[in-house]
């Protein structure tokens, strides 16, 4: 199976096109956060999803708690997909899966211990995939995302084989550590953030490197 690649953190359609023309299969679109890279206001995210044609997913990144809250979110903004970074209570998934129907939901966990498993019942549910990460949603300054850091890939890939529904994989991705992460983790996706960028911008030459080891390992994956 091909491992699929969303770009996170884009800012600007420029930025859009040209993860699209990398082969990105998502793009994902950070609104307002405690703290962390990428954030970009509403109306820019609303610019962004208003030129991207299916099938390329967009992900909103919402740190609302709440369905009203995020159902305002999702139509301020016109995702294909909407990422709750914190840990909601799933009542409020259940609910945010009536009033947006046609919205496709993933549910982020942030991995600090084999705690995250029992996660996996308490979401799917109400979700249509699944984002490991490696934030720290109980720190002073919340982090619900953009840390650079990895998460236990030894959980991650429990998680994976675990979960009945897709699941991508965050933290601290690379063109270096993108095969080793298939291998082990076998998640649906990657998403990545900084690793592909210079001086904040996306760089087109990380990109095509991150790409290409996404690529390999795929191959290398099929020929085991």
């Amino acid at each position: 199976m091909r491992t699929r690649v969303k770009i996170c953190c884009i800012a600007s359609p420029a930025e859009a096109r040209l993860a699209i023309k990398a082969g990105a299969d998502a793009l994902g679109l950070v609104a307002r956060m405690p703290s962390g890279p990428g954030q970009i206001s509403d109306e820019q995210i609303a610019e962004v999803t208003a030129m991207v044609a299916p099938p390329m997913a967009t992900f909103l990144l919402t740190s609302k708690t709440t369905a009203a809250d995020i159902s305002a979110h999702i139509r301020a903004t016109k995702p294909t997909t909407v990422q709750v970074v914190s840990h909601i209570d799933p009542e409020e998934l259940a609910r945010l899966a009536e009033i947006e129907p046609e919205i496709q939901r993933v549910q982020v966990i942030h991995v600090d211990g084999p705690s995250a498993l029992k996660l996996i019942p308490t979401y799917e549910p109400f979700v249509h995939g699944f984002l490991l990460d490696s934030g720290r949603p109980d720190a002073p300054v919340a982090e619900l995302g953009g840390t650079g850091r990895r998460n236990n890939w030894e959980i991650s890939a429990a998680f994976v084989k675990a979960s009945p529904v897709p699941v991508f994989l965050a933290g601290g991705l690379s063109a270096d550590n993108a095969q080793d992460a298939i291998l082990q983790v076998q998640p649906y996706g990657l998403d990545l953030c900084s690793n592909i960028r210079t001086r904040g911008n996306l760089d087109p030459s990380k990109l095509a490197a991150f790409m290409q080891a996404v690529k390999c390992a795929d191959q290398n994956s099929l020929n085991r």
